[in-house]
């Protein structure tokens, strides 16, 4: 743990789901019902810095994030990104995106293109119970799959 990173002090959103090594959280952003973020407990700085399982394990929960929100709120499409520049701590942003979407084509960390139809928000942000089941289920299952011991 490093007291000066802050997904090391916080949990960095809601959390969904977490194990020994990993948590899966929702971010409180009301632009983008369904942002998540898979982030590594433990502080590692660099993917590199995991070993070739743990890397494994971490892309398994990063995938089956990405196939939950799908599945679930059906985005026209998903960004994955890792940059870490402000905070230094290995973890995944798993973002669905929508043509209408405020910042869309662009990055959302791109100047804002459109105000979002607040309904179809409030039609995302309905359905993010649903998103909690079908990861906790999906990620119990691949827990109780792996051959390894649990960290």
């Amino acid at each position: 743990m490093s007291s000066s990173c802050e997904l090391c002090r916080h949990d960095g959103g809601r959390v969904l789901w977490r194990d020994r090594a990993l948590r899966v959280v929702l971010v409180d952003d009301p632009d983008y019902p369904g942002f998540l973020r898979v982030v590594w407990n433990e502080h590692m700085r660099e993917m590199s810095d995991l070993n070739a399982a743990d890397r494994e394990r971490l892309m398994k929960v990063v995938f089956a994030a990405e196939t939950a929100l799908r599945q679930v709120l059906a985005p026209d499409k998903i960004n994955l990104a890792s940059l870490g520049n402000r905070t230094p701590h290995v973890h995944w942003h798993v973002i669905p995106r929508y043509e209408g979407d405020a910042h869309f084509p662009q990055p959302i960390w791109a100047v804002r293109q459109r105000d979002p139809d607040a309904a179809a928000l409030a039609q995302r942000a309905a359905k993010l119970t649903e998103l909690k089941l079908v990861l906790v289920r999906d990620l119990g299952a691949m827990a109780a799959s792996r051959a390894e011991p649990p960290r």
